[in-house]
């Protein structure tokens, strides 16, 4: 009975995997609302401090190939004024035979719009390096000439654009973060007997939607709902939506729904005005969270803010 439940779970991860390499979507994260920058270059420089992000999300936790990322990045406002922002982000993408690392360069500029709001222009510029191993594969059919030859730091340029708007309690953007639909071929390969050449991954452009408003409940406890929205073609529409309550400017407790795919939790904590620690946890509402060996998957993130120009902790925008 064990050996059939493996089976049948590591046939679900070898077709997520396959799937993935026809169509690759961005990494997809519980606390979007603290890693804004890695899906809108808009967003570098609008906190006005110079804010270092970390964060590991292992997805599937249990299942053999499951999904791990690993992100880190920083964003600065520059100049005296705070019209430039400029941030850098490196992703580290694994899933089954696969490794993509993205390595980009975030530019924006910032106008005033009225005396609370600021509208955010935003360029990202970068590439992708994508490895897939394709002996960790278990193939249908070992002589498949597609599945030869690995791929090995295949190098793809990255442009990327987003506008966000923002003000002190409120904020909505919209980002394409890759433009550019690259085509991964193995040269080897043909397609129906010709000598045209065959795809084996493709880079999909991904459209997002956040947005996310800070209401007072009471002196001391503040609430936000927050909603991301990822369009990719060729895959289901991804909408998460959550909801946060910031406790004393220091405790942050939220749930979150992916639609039709997972639950989520989420505690933050202000350990001090310089550095913030966050904890995410999904389970999935699919067949695939009913796995036995899926212990659902995790987020741990921490944030450092630097060098203030104000004196006074960044609420109640906590986002």
């Amino acid at each position: 009975m064990k050996k059939t439940i493996v089976t049948r779970v590591s046939a679900c991860i070898a077709f997520f995997v396959l799937t993935s390499l026809y169509a690759q979507q961005d990494a997809q994260y519980t606390q979007y609302m603290y890693n804004t920058i890695s899906v809108n270059p808009a967003y570098a420089g609008s906190r006005g401090v110079f804010s270092i992000n970390g964060l590991h999300r292992s997805q599937w936790v249990g299942l053999d190939g499951a999904p791990r990322t690993q992100t880190i990045s920083f964003n600065t406002p520059l100049g005296d004024t705070d019209r430039v922002g400029l941030g850098v982000s490196i992703v580290n993408d694994e899933i089954g035979p696969t490794r993509e690392t993205y390595f980009d360069i975030d530019f924006s500029y910032t106008i005033p719009t009225s005396d609370i709001g600021r509208l955010s222009f935003g360029l990202k510029a970068g590439g992708h390096l994508l490895d897939v191993d394709f002996q960790r594969l278990s193939k249908f059919d070992v002589n498949d000439a597609l599945f030869e030859n690995n791929i090995d730091n295949k190098f793809s340029p990255n442009v990327g654009i987003g506008l966000y708007y923002y003000t002190d309690r409120f904020y909505m953007g919209l980002s394409a973060p890759n433009l550019l639909e690259t085509k991964h071929f193995d040269e080897s390969a043909t397609v129906n007997n010709n000598n045209s050449e065959a795809f084996i991954a493709e880079e999909r452009i991904n459209y997002y939607l956040i947005t996310g408003h800070t209401f007072d409940i009471n002196e001391y406890i503040k609430f936000k709902p927050a909603l991301l929205t990822k369009l990719v073609f060729g895959a289901p529409l991804q909408v998460d939506v959550s909801a946060s309550f910031l406790l004393y400017e220091k405790l942050t407790l939220g749930v979150g729904y992916r639609w039709d795919a997972a639950l989520s939790g989420m505690v933050g904590l202000q350990v001090s005005d310089a550095m913030m620690v966050g904890f995410g946890y999904d389970r999935e509402t699919t067949e695939l969270g009913k796995a036995v060996f899926n212990d659902g998957s995790y987020e741990v993130l921490v944030r450092f803010e630097l060098f203030k120009k104000y004196d006074r902790v960044l609420t109640p925008r906590f986002f």
